[in-house]
């Protein structure tokens, strides 16, 4: 993972896959970040990530949750399809933007 911060936006760039064995490993990392930081908004940039099971749900409601505390909110960015799918079958669209994906309303 890499991240930057500019005029209090936090983005987070997520690699790899993202399951049950590195849920763990990145969850304390983007809270790291997030508690360093303190940013008004928190965006997780999904561009490299090639898989992602229900882990990620987790990662992104502990995100969603963190940065609301500071007042701020949370964004997920170039979400590739695989990705999207579960989030969106998890209805994490109704707790935080997600965009960059193929949107599939009708499913």
């Amino acid at each position: 993972m890499t991240s930057f911060v500019q005029d209090k936006q936090l983005t987070i760039a997520l690699c790899g896959e993202i399951d049950h064995h590195r849920a763990g490993e990145i969850l304390r990392t983007i809270a790291e970040k997030i508690d360093e930081y303190l940013p008004r908004q928190c965006i997780l940039d999904f561009r490299d990530v090639t898989f992602m099971d229900s882990s990620g749900i987790a990662i992104v409601i502990h995100a969603v949750r963190r940065v609301r505390e500071l007042g701020g909110r949370l964004r997920l960015q170039n979400v590739p399809p695989q990705a999207e799918k579960v989030l969106r079958a998890a209805g994490v669209q109704r707790i935080t933007e997600i965009t960059g994906g193929v949107h599939c309303e009708a499913e």
